[in-house]
């Protein structure tokens, strides 16, 4: 089963109908599945999480993704005594998804600093401990995982360990980015396709207007006919692949997630109803 969505819900204006406050609902009219941001910038409170299970239909996914100490990523202060609490907290958020039936996976994706070593794989060990009972993706940004002399060793460990393999469509830059390589680890598939902008890839992520340039990219039509073939590959495989498009910086995402939906000819069942137009049908 394929299901298509992006990275985010508040920021595509092709989908919405004129309601600031009903983005998510209005999406939700649209794809079956969203990545949940804003869990890593800060551990979202019940009340968030409960109105964006209520928002969205009763087979809707989320991808969340993990609050940003868990995976090395924090500067500055944390609100968490410890990285235990911080775990805690977590997983208290995540009950929430989990106990609607509305948690599609956890997303960890680890920074271009996190390269193949002893220390690294214990720390994947932890969050696999910290995290059991939860369907865990991991992402990886360096190419260590990747190189000819781990790369099998990666896998293995991904399946012992129960971790679903994101598999990433990015600029190729050097080690802090990763080639895409279509394997499977679990019984669900990730796809994340961040574009193929090299340049603003490789902007410093310190620069004031990284954000707009970083995922600035507009897949054409061989490229997503590429893309398409390699998630039937992968979904032949798996019971559930999930396919997330992040290439927004121009609002590109929505489009080109329409077009794969196209050229793989699939379907979404249960999504919520869209509004009438009543001059021009569907809205």
């Amino acid at each position: 089963m394929i299901q298509i969505g992006l990275t985010g819900w508040g920021d595509h204006p092709d989908l919405y109908q004129g309601n600031a406050k009903q983005k998510l609902q209005d999406y939700s009219a649209h794809f079956p599945i969203v990545e949940l941001d804003a869990m890593f910038y800060a551990v979202q409170p019940k009340r968030n999480n409960d109105k964006w299970i209520e928002e969205t239909p009763k087979d809707f996914q989320f991808i969340v993704k993990t609050y940003q100490q868990l995976t090395g990523h924090l500067r500055g202060d944390s609100p968490f005594d410890s990285l235990k609490e911080a775990f805690e907290a977590y997983r208290l958020a995540l009950t929430s998804y989990q106990q609607a039936g509305k948690l599609g996976a956890v997303l960890a994706q680890y920074p271009p600093w996190f390269d193949c070593t002893k220390e690294n794989v214990d720390v994947l060990r932890q969050l696999r401990e910290e995290l059991a009972g939860f369907d865990v993706a991991i992402e990886f940004r360096h190419q260590s995982w990747y190189e000819e002399r781990f790369r099998d060793k990666t896998f293995e460990f991904l399946r012992e360990h129960d971790f679903i393999h994101s598999i990433c469509d990015e600029p190729q830059s050097g080690e802090g980015s990763i080639p895409l390589v279509p394997e499977v680890t679990a019984e669900k598939a990730l796809f994340r396709f961040h574009g193929r902008n090299v340049a603003a890839w490789q902007a410093p992520v310190n620069r004031k207007n990284w954000r707009e340039i970083r995922y600035l990219y507009d897949y054409n039509k061989a490229e997503l006919e590429e893309l398409a073939k390699i998630v039937q590959q992968v979904d032949s495989k798996a019971k559930q692949t999930m396919v997330l498009f992040n290439n927004n910086s121009g609002g590109h995402a929505a489009a080109n997630a329409k077009q794969l939906q196209q050229k793989l000819a699939v379907s979404f069942e249960g999504l919520a109803p869209k509004q009438l137009d009543l001059f021009g049908g569907d809205m």
